[in-house]
């Protein structure tokens, strides 16, 4: 099974190639990625690569949110083309799930991952994982947008199990979220490095129904909100 994968949910914009699993190239550019420039040129590189191996791309894996309403509608635009061209199924998974594969937790430790993506000023989205008896990961929770005041949320639905909280989210929430089991981890970025094999999980399970492409949207989660632009000269 040869995957290409798509992430673009934040301003880190990725994709990879993977075959059963096993991502055999990768692009990233983390910091204020261009996507709409960038992800077409990852994604012609990696078509390159499969054609030189004479791999076949079978699916398309895509990170569907939350996170950047820009960048989710950048990611599913040219998944849903590669899609109708190739004609192979769309993959979506959750951005958040992407993010704790990305993070590289040892999962014997069996530990709560709250990974947070930016929404604005003082909110994140986030949701609970932990890991299950092969590894994989768990949600533990439905995905929300929520407003970091304290660690009384955290603390009092997982009692003292240790918590790990990432993702550029979480880089404000540091002072707020102070606690003997509550740990920050620093440079944990959403890769498309991890999501071939999320996608083969998927794909493999007897229960997956396919996604209609015409019909699919991002996850945005909350409602874009337009507001006047700070630029000189545009009202």
């Amino acid at each position: 099974m040869v995957i290409l994968s798509i992430e673009t949910s934040t301003r880190v914009c990725s994709a990879a190639l993977s075959k059963n699993g096993v991502c055999i190239a990768y692009r990233i550019q983390e910091e204020n990625a261009n996507h709409i420039q960038i992800l077409p040129l990852f994604i012609q590189e990696l078509l390159d690569i499969a054609r030189s191996q004479s791999l076949n791309i079978q699916a398309i894996a895509l990170s569907e949110g939350p996170g950047s309403y820009t960048g989710l509608r950048i990611g599913t635009s040219i998944a849903k083309g590669l899609c109708y061209g190739m004609n192979v199924p769309l993959v979506p998974i959750p951005s958040l799930e992407v993010l704790s594969a990305s993070a590289q937790i040892d999962h014997e430790l069996h530990p709560i991952l709250c990974p947070m993506i930016d929404a604005r000023r003082m909110e994140v989205y986030t949701q609970l994982y932990t890991f299950n008896e092969q590894g994989l990961l768990v949600a533990q929770s439905s995905v929300e947008a929520r407003v970091i005041e304290n660690n009384e949320w955290l603390l009092s639905a997982q009692g003292r199990q240790i918590v790990y909280y990432f993702g550029d989210g979480a880089e404000k929430c540091q002072t707020l979220l102070e606690s003997d089991t509550v740990h920050y981890l620093g440079n944990v970025l959403p890769n498309a490095y991890v999501m071939g094999a999320l996608a083969l999980q998927r794909l493999t399970n007897e229960q997956y129904t396919p996604i209609d492409i015409a019909y699919y949207e991002p996850f945005y989660l909350k409602e874009y909100v337009a507001a006047q632009s700070h630029v000189k000269g545009l009202k």
